[in-house]
């Protein structure tokens, strides 16, 4: 017996220190959260707001779809932002009808709440981004401040997409596009909130890129470009996967894990999805320890559900979640 017992105690102490070897090569597990309630959502944008506490959830849908916790967990539809049309829509994007709106993007700065969004038609560059704002989210007053960037089938850029945030430097960049020549990122006014100059190409990819998240770490130095490639809203036949780039400025080069600039197609991927929840993308990261995307529930027959995680930095100061 005392012979069995020294077997055990080697084979166990093998065991540990083979976790322990293991747990210092591997990046510790990242949480998905566990949500219920509604959670029905394309191309979710997600904030807690000041004062309140409260968690929203801006995404794709008629009139622009809300939800809202007040733990993050559980989630309960509002009512939409628009209920009617602005008058300028038919200016920019004369064939857009209805109060299909597209890609909401929430961001806080200065006491104010930037709801960004998208009008288009399907496969066509006839785009506008738009811009409504509030001082409360729980309020529910939202004022129109017009078109902020528009395309044409002329333009070389989609205007949809929009992401903001705020550089090492204090100023304000937005990051949009889909598809047609890539994704733009551009300095914005912190008076107006919209483009102040031209906007620069950084990122490409043959078979669909959309849906960027641009985030600057302090911790890492690093700008990231999170992106959705491949194409989306088809389901469980939807390829999306989320992949990211990185750079020491906003404006680029981002390049992958391998050194590829992602404006040459480059772009390590992230999040391809699993056999439970197919085709992941339409990202948000809030701040750089949240993000928030969709993916499509095959349990659901495709059916678009939201899906949020704490968001990680490895050693080598790249980004993960499961």
């Amino acid at each position: 017996m005392q012979h069995v017992r020294s077997r055990k105690t080697i084979l166990t102490s093998a065991v540990l220190s083979l976790m322990l070897f293991v747990s210092l090569i591997l990046p510790a597990s990242a949480a998905t959260w566990n949500l219920t309630g509604d959670t029905n959502v394309h191309d979710p944008s997600y904030i807690v707001e000041n004062g309140t506490g409260t968690h929203w959830v801006f995404s794709t849908g008629e009139g622009l779809q809300v939800l809202w916790s007040s733990d993050g967990k559980h989630y309960n539809r509002s009512l939409p932002i628009f209920t009617s049309r602005p008058s300028w829509w038919s200016q920019y994007v004369p064939d857009h009808t209805g109060l299909d709106v597209w890609a909401p993007d929430i961001y806080y700065y200065n006491g104010t709440y930037y709801l960004y969004y998208s009008i288009s038609t399907f496969g066509s560059r006839v785009s506008a981004i738009g811009l409504v704002t509030t001082n409360s989210i729980s309020g529910g007053v939202w004022t129109d401040r017009g078109m902020v960037i528009s395309s044409n089938n002329s333009t070389n850029y989609n205007a949809i997409d929009a992401n903001i945030m705020q550089g090492h430097n204090g100023k304000l960049y937005m990051a949009f596009g889909s598809w047609s020549n890539g994704i733009y990122v551009t300095e914005i006014s912190t008076s107006t909130m919209k483009p102040t100059g031209n906007s620069y190409r950084v990122a490409t990819k043959s078979g669909g890129i959309e849906g960027p998240s641009l985030v600057y770490n302090s911790n890492t130095g690093y700008y990231y470009l999170f992106v959705s490639i491949g194409t989306c809203c088809a389901g469980v036949n939807s390829t999306y996967k989320i992949a990211v780039g990185r750079s020491t400025s906003p404006f680029g080069p981002f390049v992958d894990k391998n050194g590829v600039d992602m404006k040459n197609g480059g772009g390590s991927v992230i999040d391809s999805g699993n056999s439970a929840w197919i085709g992941p993308g339409g990202q948000d990261v809030y701040g750089t320890n949240v993000i928030a995307r969709h993916a499509y529930s095959a349990a659901e027959n495709g059916a678009p559900k939201l899906l949020i995680s704490d968001l990680y930095w490895d050693s080598n100061k790249w980004p993960y979640f499961n």
